[in-house]
C-alpha cells in the first residue's frame, strides 16, 4: 500500500464511510505516523536529515526511509532517534490507531551530567 492509498482510506474513514482495514493498512498507518513525528521534530529543531543521521549514528538514507513511512525502526534505533532529537518518545497504539510524539526534553530531564547534545546549548 502506498501513501496515497493510505491517505484515501483514512479520509474515507474520517468521513464516516466503512473501510475494510487490513493488517498491511494498519502497519502502514503506524509507519507513516512515526515518520511524520520524526520529520516534525527534526524540522522543529532545524536539522537536516544528514544532521539527524549523524547525531543518531545512522545514514541519511535510513532517516529518509523512516520519515517516508517505508520502515519501522527497532526499539534501540528509536532510543537513538529520541536522544538525537533531544526528546522523549511517547508511543500510543490502540488497534489501528497510533500516535508518536517526540516531546522536547525540559531542563533537568536529560542525562544526569547535564550535557546537551553536540551543537546545542544546554539553556533551552
Amino acid at each position: 500500500m502506498n501513501h496515497t492509498q493510505w491517505k484515501t482510506r483514512r479520509t474515507r474513514r474520517l468521513l464516516g464511510e466503512a473501510v475494510e482495514e487490513s493488517s498491511a493498512c494498519t502497519e502502514a498507518g503506524h509507519a507513516f505516523a512515526l515518520g511524520q513525528a520524526v520529520y516534525d521534530r527534526r524540522t522543529e529543531l532545524g536539522f537536516s536529515q544528514t544532521e539527524l543521521a549523524r547525531r543518531a549514528g545512522m545514514t541519511q538514507q535510513r532517516i529518509s526511509t523512516i520519515e517516508g513511512g517505508d520502515s519501522v525502526p527497532t526499539l534501540p534505533l528509536l532510543t537513538r532517534l529520541a536522544k538525537a532529537l533531544d526528546a522523549s518518545l511517547t508511543v500510543e497504539l490502540d488497534g489501528d490507531e497510533s500516535a508518536f510524539v517526540f516531546a522536547p526534553r525540559r531542563v533537568g530531564d536529560g542525562p544526569s551530567d547535564g550535557n546537551a547534545p553536540p551543537g546545542r546549548s544546554s539553556a533551552a
